[in-house]
């Protein structure tokens, strides 16, 4: 494959093989990675769509979009999850120096699990190098001058956003925008989760083949079932805009 690169609905997705994808990382600016219900609220809220399609990268972690984008065009893409990505930044030792990584939690639990997991893998990490966020607007531009003020203070090479989609996107976008520095702000949702035990874990088979998403739904299947909103409406945007980006909400 030539391009490693391929617009889809307007976002620019990483789509050759994760070792490529890591050396690529460092200083890469914003990346995302969408699941197809984030992909669906591009077409509903035009601050997300925004901060989608100035993303610096994508990921293919929705194997969903990308079995669209099969049917769609006949090419077959690499899927990388956002867990996969997480597991090879941890297996190659990427960003693990004093203070070169600042996390942004969802919950007060979240930053008690995962700092701790952190400095068991051998990650220098200390209460200033993570934040936890507070209730951001379902919808619209964000703003958060506390965030910027402590990731500046830090310095880090690496900003992990581990936010719900759809909330994290538009924060990164945000976070992106205000800083002079350029770390690599990385988008990845609940993928730490799934090693610190404050979600079910997956295995590394089942990423692989696709078949995370199912052990979710059958642990909670009422609240990943919630999740999905909107996610039947991803087959006609990718059929009707393919590359393209979509029009205005």
């Amino acid at each position: 494959m030539g391009d490693p690169f391929r617009k889809i609905l307007g976002v620019r997705f990483y789509v050759s093989d994760l070792e490529g994808l890591l050396q690529r990382l460092p200083g890469s600016g914003l990346v995302v990675a969408p699941s197809a219900p984030v992909l669906v609220r591009m077409a509903e809220d035009p601050a997300h769509r925004d901060a989608m399609e100035g993303a610096d990268l994508a990921i293919t972690d929705s194997a969903f979009m990308v079995g669209l984008w099969l049917v769609r065009t006949g090419e077959r893409v690499r899927r990388i999850s956002g867990l996969r990505l997480l597991r090879g930044i941890l297996a190659r030792r990427l960003f693990d120096g004093p203070g070169e990584t600042f996390w942004i939690m969802p919950s007060r639990e979240d930053w008690r699990a995962t700092l701790p997991w952190l400095r068991a893998q051998g990650y220098a990490v200390g209460p200033d190098d993570a934040y936890v966020a507070p209730l951001y607007a379902r919808q619209g531009p964000l703003d958060d001058p506390e965030l910027v003020r402590r990731v500046v203070a830090r310095r880090p090479k690496l900003v992990v956003v581990a936010l719900a989609g759809g909330v994290q996107e538009r924060l990164g976008w945000f976070l992106s925008r205000s800083l002079s520095e350029r770390p690599t702000v990385l988008c990845i949702g609940g993928a730490i989760a799934f090693l610190t035990g404050r979600q079910n874990a997956i295995p590394v088979w089942a990423d692989r083949l696709a078949l995370g998403w199912l052990l979710r739904f059958l642990a909670a299947p009422r609240s990943f079932a919630a999740k999905l909103r909107g996610v039947q409406r991803l087959p006609g945007l990718v059929w009707k805009w393919g590359p393209g980006g979509l029009p205005p909400a």
